[in-house]
């Protein structure tokens, strides 16, 4: 595991195909939100205090809980979100629908969850357990190790690459794609 500005760092890369969906101000709430939810394996750090037998880099650090956490998060997000959404002067678009919301959460906390692992699976076992990414199908870990996870070298020249690649497609002039999950901006 890398530590937390290597994880904001890979959730940043991760959110930054979002430039080419929406306009600037999705993309830009898409990328905070991206980094709120890139902790969220970490939970089990909380967990394993409430639940006996959760440990680190256990169920909170695979794909199935990173998924159905999202797929759940988004349908709760969708449903109680919506209309807020739409009634607030912050948001420029009043036509943002339950699976614009749904897909826009949904995908942040797929990205921020899978960003984790990902960086996980770069940086442990250096001081944590390995990862089983691929639980219940695969259970054995997966160690790739290629980051020491106090490097400031990886986390913050990582997050340095990530904050210049935001930058510049912030910069860019483009025109989001058209699809059914597009936020439109007025």
């Amino acid at each position: 595991m890398v530590d937390v500005s290597g994880h904001f760092a890979m959730a940043l890369l991760f959110a930054a195909p979002a430039w080419f969906l929406w306009g600037r101000r999705a993309s830009l709430a898409f990328a905070g939100f991206t980094l709120v939810t890139a902790m969220l394996p970490d939970s089990d750090l909380l967990l394993r205090h409430v639940i006996p037998g959760v440990h680190h880099h256990g169920v909170t650090h695979t794909i199935l809980f990173v998924t159905v956490f999202s797929v759940v998060a988004g349908a709760l997000s969708a449903s109680l979100l919506t209309s807020r959404f739409e009634a607030s002067r912050w948001v420029r678009s009043d036509d943002i629908g339950e699976k614009a919301v749904f897909t826009f959460a949904t995908v942040g906390f797929l990205t921020g969850g899978m960003s984790h692992l990902f960086a996980d699976l770069l940086s442990a076992p250096d001081i944590a357990p390995p990862l089983t990414p691929l639980w219940p199908v695969y259970a054995k870990p997966i160690i790739v190790d290629v980051i020491y996870y106090d490097s400031p070298i990886w986390n913050f020249g990582l997050l340095g690459v990530a904050l210049a690649v935001h930058y510049a497609l912030y910069r860019h002039e483009r025109y989001p794609l058209e699809t059914a999950y597009m936020i439109r901006e007025s």
